[in-house]
C-alpha cells in the first residue's frame, strides 16, 4: 500500500522489480492513488487496486467491496498517513510491515507487526527498499524500467522536434515553499539559450499554480521558451522527461520521473536535503542550501532535526542564488561529449 504521491510510488518502483526478480512466484497487488495508476499502467507484474482519494466514502466503500474475501500473506504498508493506515484494515494479512520507530506518524504503529530495518541518514530511495529487505531479498541497485509507451514517445519527439539540447524546466513543487522564484528560473533559461545554444521547455500539470508559474517565467525571460505547461498528461510528461538533455526542478515529482527515466536533474533544495530527497540519480548535480536553511529558520545545525525535516519558510528557496544553478548547467554542458 502507498497511495501517493509521484515522488514516491516513483520510488516504490525499485521494490517491485527486487521482490520480481527474486520472487518470481509471487503475485503483486498495489493500493495505490488513481493518478499514480495512471503513471505506472503497463508496470509489468503488478495487479493495480485503485483508491479515488477525492471520492469520499464512497472510494472506501468500493475499496472494502474489492478487497472483501481477499487474503494476502504480507502487507507491505509503506505510508504513514491517518487515512492509509485506517484503510489498511481492509487488508487481511497476518504479516504487516511498516516503516520504523522514528517515521511513524498517525499511529502507524498500531496498524502493523513488523518494521523495515531503522538505519540513519538514509536517502527515500534506499529506505523503500528496506521493505524488500525485510522480506529476505537481497539489496541491489535500484532499477526503474518505468513504462513508456512508444505512443507517448512519438508524441513527445513530435512535439519537441529536432534542434539544440533540450533544458527542460518543470519549476513547481505541489510544495509552494519549496518553489524558486520566476525571475530567477527565467534568468537561468536565458543563459542556456544564449550562453549554451539551448532550448528551453518549461513543463508542468494543469494546475493554476503551475500555469501561472509558467506565465511568470516567460514574460521574465528575454528569449522565447517553449511551454508545454498544462499541455500534456502524466504518462506524456514522461515521455518528455525522458527525451530532454537536462531537466531544472525543485523537489518535485517530475524530478524524480526524470531521474527514474535517466535524464539527469539539477535539483533545487533548501526546505528539503537533497541527501534525503534529491533526484537519486543525479545528487551531484543538485544545489542544496538545507544547511543554511537549518541555520537561518531553525536555528540549529541540520544534524539536531530530525531527517528529513522540511524547513518550508517563505524566503527559504531564495537562499540558492542563480550563479550557483549556471554554474552548474555550464559545467554539465561542458562535461557533454
Amino acid at each position: 500500500m502507498r497511495l501517493s504521491a509521484i515522488g514516491d510510488v516513483t520510488h516504490v518502483v525499485p521494490v517491485i522489480h527486487a521482490i520480481r526478480s527474486h520472487r518470481p512466484e509471487a503475485k503483486i497487488t498495489w493500493i495505490i492513488g488513481k493518478l499514480e495508476a495512471r503513471l505506472l499502467a503497463g508496470l509489468p507484474g503488478v495487479e493495480f487496486i485503485v483508491f479515488d482519494k477525492k471520492g469520499g466514502f464512497a472510494a472506501i466503500r468500493q475499496l472494502r467491496k474489492t478487497l472483501k474475501g481477499r487474503q494476502f500473506d504480507v502487507l507491505l504498508h509503506m505510508q504513514v498517513a491517518a487515512r492509509a493506515n485506517l484503510l489498511s484494515t481492509l487488508v487481511k494479512s497476518p504479516v504487516r510491515i511498516g516503516w520504523d520507530r522514528p517515521r511513524w506518524r498517525d499511529r502507524h504503529q498500531w496498524f502493523i507487526n513488523r518494521s523495515v530495518e531503522s538505519l540513519p541518514l538514509q536517502h527515500q530511495v534506499d529506505a523503500f527498499l528496506e521493505f524488500a529487505k525485510a522480506l529476505d531479498i537481497p539489496m541491489e541497485p535500484p532499477r526503474w524500467n518505468l513504462p513508456v509507451s512508444e505512443e507517448n514517445i512519438r508524441w513527445a519527439e513530435q512535439i519537441l522536434g529536432d534542434g539544440p539540447p533540450i533544458l527542460m524546466i518543470s519549476p513547481c513543487s505541489s510544495h509552494r515553499l519549496r518553489n524558486w522564484q520566476a525571475s530567477r528560473y527565467a534568468e537561468v533559461a536565458d543563459h542556456a539559450i544564449s550562453k549554451l545554444g539551448m532550448r528551453v521547455v518549461l513543463t508542468g500539470g494543469p494546475s493554476e499554480l503551475e500555469v501561472t508559474t509558467g506565465q511568470e517565467i516567460e514574460h521574465a525571460m528575454q528569449y522565447e521558451p517553449q511551454n508545454l505547461i498544462g499541455k500534456d498528461t502524466i504518462c506524456q510528461s514522461v515521455a518528455l522527461l525522458k527525451q530532454a538533455t537536462l531537466v531544472l526542478s525543485p523537489d518535485s515529482g517530475p524530478a524524480h520521473l526524470a531521474s527514474a527515466v535517466g535524464t539527469p536533474v539539477i535539483g533545487l533544495y533548501a526546505a528539503t536535503p537533497s541527501a534525503r530527497s534529491g533526484p537519486f540519480n543525479s545528487l551531484d548535480l543538485c544545489v542544496d542550501k538545507y544547511t543554511e536553511a537549518a541555520h537561518k529558520f531553525r536555528h540549529k545545525e541540520p544534524q539536531e532535526l530530525r531527517w528529513g525535516q522540511r524547513i518550508e519558510f517563505p524566503g527559504v528557496m531564495d537562499l540558492i542564488e542563480t550563479p550557483e544553478v549556471i554554474e552548474i548547467l555550464d559545467d554539465f554542458m561542458l562535461s557533454q561529449p
